[in-house]
């Protein structure tokens, strides 16, 4: 007879949890959650059901992509464990819901978290350099996204220089590779003038990392600024809404960061046309004006020639008027005593010599008579 095997309750547990640990390490289990409730702002407790049965899981809110509530389908993944005390349940890693209305209603809760936070509000949104000089690229380089965000940058705009982060776009491993990426291009030693995340197309399951609370964080939080373009024009994310700038499409967010090089091009010669137009407006005016001030400044001057030299014949009327010499040449002459001139009969006296000036010269003279003009005698 085989001896039967006893365990003691802690050994049972121990036993079982490396019987789990070694068959089921990893495990992935989809249901509707029930009895969801959040502890101390830490602990999370649920239990996931279908039609016949019901499994415990528990967590911490950092295993959380997105508010939870009852009624919602989700996958989770985990590891199984028989807790000493509690019993069996499911040790969360990740959660997703799965289906459109659960990914969408999850979106919805999140939204509504985030957008009391204020991560959503305008004022917030900080300008983007235009064009930048530096761009951080976060999408899969094998994307058709990746493809056609370089086809029209480089089509709109040269000398810009890119940075890409090759991450996962979809999937599980996609949420921690761009938050890696955000955090990678906010440490670089030239910072970018902006990050763009971006992605094509997709289903609700494809495009749900984007609407996850981690990724819409490490967008709302990242030091540079942030252009977000997921999906088609439709498609609005959660991350869209928490960047300074929302893009529809990857090509659209292109655009949005660089002029078009042609149109530019045509502004710049349309440009050119009408400065040329403006200058030779000016210079004619001027011309014009140059013109009518020489003119004026010539009638100015031909009009003070011709005053300054009636002054001037005036002037040497007058001064020949006054010139001494010229009554001396009518036959006049002037009489010296001295260094005086004798104007009167009264400034002589008998025997006084005397210059008499000529207008050929000078002659000495004694005064022998004095005759006043009456012609009394002394």
């Amino acid at each position: 007879m085989n001896e039967e095997l006893v365990f003691g309750v802690s050994d049972f547990v121990a036993y079982l949890n490396q019987t789990l640990e070694a068959a089921y390490p990893y495990v992935v289990i989809e249901g509707e959650v029930s009895n969801f409730r959040v502890s101390r702002n830490k602990w999370v407790y649920f239990d996931l059901k279908d039609e016949v049965s019901s499994v415990r899981f528990f967590g911490t809110v950092y295993s959380l992509s997105s508010p939870l509530e009852d009624g919602m389908v989700v996958r989770v993944s985990g590891s199984p464990r028989l807790h000493p005390l509690y019993g069996f349940s499911v040790s969360i890693q990740a959660i997703r819901p799965v289906g459109e209305g659960n990914l969408r209603r999850a979106a919805e809760l999140l939204a509504v978290k985030l957008k009391a936070e204020g991560l959503f509000a305008p004022e917030r949104k900080r300008p983007i350099a235009y064009p930048p000089q530096r761009v951080a690229l976060i999408t899969a380089g094998s994307s058709a996204a990746y493809a056609d965000f370089l086809k029209i940058l480089r089509t709109r705009w040269q000398g810009i220089v890119i940075e890409h982060f090759d991450v996962q776009v979809q999937g599980e491993p996609a949420e921690a590779q761009i938050i890696s990426a955000i955090e990678a291009a906010n440490t670089l030693a030239k910072l970018p003038n902006v990050i763009v995340l971006t992605r094509g197309g997709g289903s609700a399951d494809e495009l749900a990392t984007f609407s996850g609370e981690k990724v819409t964080r490490a967008v709302a939080g990242s030091r540079v600024p942030t252009l977000v373009a997921i999906g088609h024009e439709v498609d609005v994310s959660l991350a869209e809404l928490a960047a300074d700038k929302r893009a529809s499409t990857p090509s659209n967010a292109a655009e949005l960061l660089t002029p078009d090089r042609e149109v530019e091009s045509c502004k710049l010669l349309e440009t050119r046309a009408r400065l040329d137009r403006e200058l030779f407006d000016v210079v004619s005016d001027r011309r014009e004006i140059l013109i009518r001030q020489s003119a004026q400044l010539h009638h100015s001057l031909v009009v003070a020639f011709h005053s300054a030299k009636n002054r001037l014949q005036s002037a040497s009327r007058l001064l020949e008027a006054y010139d001494p010499a010229a009554p001396l040449a009518r036959g006049y002459a002037l009489i010296w005593s001295g260094g005086s001139l004798i104007r009167t009969v009264d400034d002589t006296r008998y025997g006084m010599p005397v210059r008499i000036q000529l207008s050929d010269g000078e002659v000495e003279a004694t005064i022998t008579r004095e005759e006043l003009s009456h012609g009394k005698e002394d």
